[in-house]
């Protein structure tokens, strides 16, 4: 009894407008979790390297440090991306 009574709200509350808006919301948060992740994997990636090439070779540190910024700012370009992406997935 009480699992069709459940049933039927479900059913009433699912209209294809909010399928379609649960969807989008879906979407967006998994696109933006998955953007996020993905740079900071990259920017530990980053780090790591750094931290490598300057433990072997310390008079590089400059440039090497200079290098690295470099590149963990294109990896939090191209996370902003992403993230902007999945915000607009909430408005299409």
């Amino acid at each position: 009894m009480l699992y069709g009574m459940l049933a039927v709200f479900q059913e009433a509350a699912m209209t294809p407008e909010a399928a379609k808006e649960w969807g989008s919301l879906l979407g967006a948060g998994i696109g933006a979790g998955l953007a996020v992740v993905g740079a900071g994997v990259g920017i530990g990636q980053i780090g790591n390297g750094m931290a490598q090439g300057i433990a072997r070779q310390p008079e590089a540190a400059g440039t090497i440090f200079t290098n690295s910024l470099i590149m963990a700012a294109l990896v939090e370009g191209v996370a902003l991306f992403g993230l902007v992406i999945a915000i607009l997935f909430k408005f299409v």
